[in-house]
């Protein structure tokens, strides 16, 4: 009989299940940032499960309709359309080599994935894999994966995001340099929830380059934008502007018109409830501090 390792995890109070199917190349060690996140837990919903058999074949051509393939950043995502209304995605890294093949029911909750290649490029497939899913089964849930560096305050987390490279994690550096009793919560995806119509911000077991992994939760202090400037200045955005900052880095997809419907939804109810700011800025001690005067609860 063939063995199964399942295991869970409590990501942002989403219970998932990751099972592989007993194999030479497969297991915990390619996703060692969810060890923080394990959880013996078994009673609630699960938000998804994923099972990890690279026995899984592709569907066959006549089976699928190709809807697009897309740009991560980090490689190409080739997604069809099957049958039942689910998916199926080819991930591709940089060097445009078949990572993983994943394929998912329509809701997300049910996924199930074939790695392929050597050690870093299962690592990638499955990371970018369980990434995809999480947004877009949480999105149905009020919860966002939000491209943002993450910095926690007096108990309250705020979030920077910007475009790769603007200066969003240099910003949280000088808080973390300058500020008294900060701390990194997660410097890449961290994860926003909407929760009897307040917003908590979480860790979450994708932090881009910086290793911070950590189960933590906080309430949404502030989600600011940072402009490179000439000189120091912040202001406050009207709702209309801040669902158009906030709306290109959360986790989407807008050729699924229910699940881009309740992203938009949960963006609305952020917008509503949380200051949303654009900080034009220098990378230096005083926008950090014009910005925490400005922003902190």
């Amino acid at each position: 009989m063939e063995k199964t390792d399942v295991n869970l995890f409590n990501v942002a109070g989403h219970l998932i299940k990751i099972q592989f199917k007993e194999s030479p190349y497969n297991s915990m060690r390619l996703i060692p940032s969810f060890e923080p996140f394990r959880t013996q837990e078994e009673d609630g919903e699960f938000l998804f499960q994923l099972t990890v058999d690279d026995e899984l074949p592709p569907v066959p051509k006549d089976k699928r309709e190709r809807l697009r393939a897309f740009d991560t950043g980090n490689g190409e995502t080739v997604v069809d359309m099957l049958p039942d209304g689910g998916y199926q995605y080819i991930i591709r890294d940089i060097e445009d080599r078949d990572c993983c093949l994943l394929q998912c029911n329509k809701d997300f909750s049910d996924c199930k994935c074939a790695l392929n290649g050597y050690y870093n490029m299962r690592c990638f497939g499955l990371n970018n894999a369980l990434m995809l899913i999480y947004a877009f089964a949480g999105s149905l849930k009020q919860t966002l994966l939000i491209h943002a560096s993450l910095v926690r305050q007096n108990g309250y987390g705020y979030a920077f995001i910007a475009k790769s490279g603007t200066g969003k994690s240099t910003q949280v550096s000088m808080w973390l340099r300058h500020l008294p009793g900060c701390d990194l919560m997660n410097d890449d995806n961290p994860i926003i929830r909407i929760i009897d119509g307040e917003a908590y911000i979480y860790g979450s077991p994708w932090s881009g380059k910086t290793p911070c992994y950590r189960n933590v939760k906080a309430k949404l202090g502030a989600i600011t934008r940072i402009d490179r400037a000439l000189e120091n200045s912040i202001e406050k955005l009207s709702p209309i502007d801040a669902f158009a900052s906030i709306l290109p880095s959360c986790s989407s997809m807008k050729w699924d018109q229910v699940i881009f419907a309740r992203v938009c939804d949960a963006v609305t109810k952020l917008v509503e409830t949380t200051g949303i700011y654009t900080l034009h800025c220098l990378p230096n001690k005083e926008a950090a501090v014009l910005c925490n005067k400005t922003i902190s609860k």
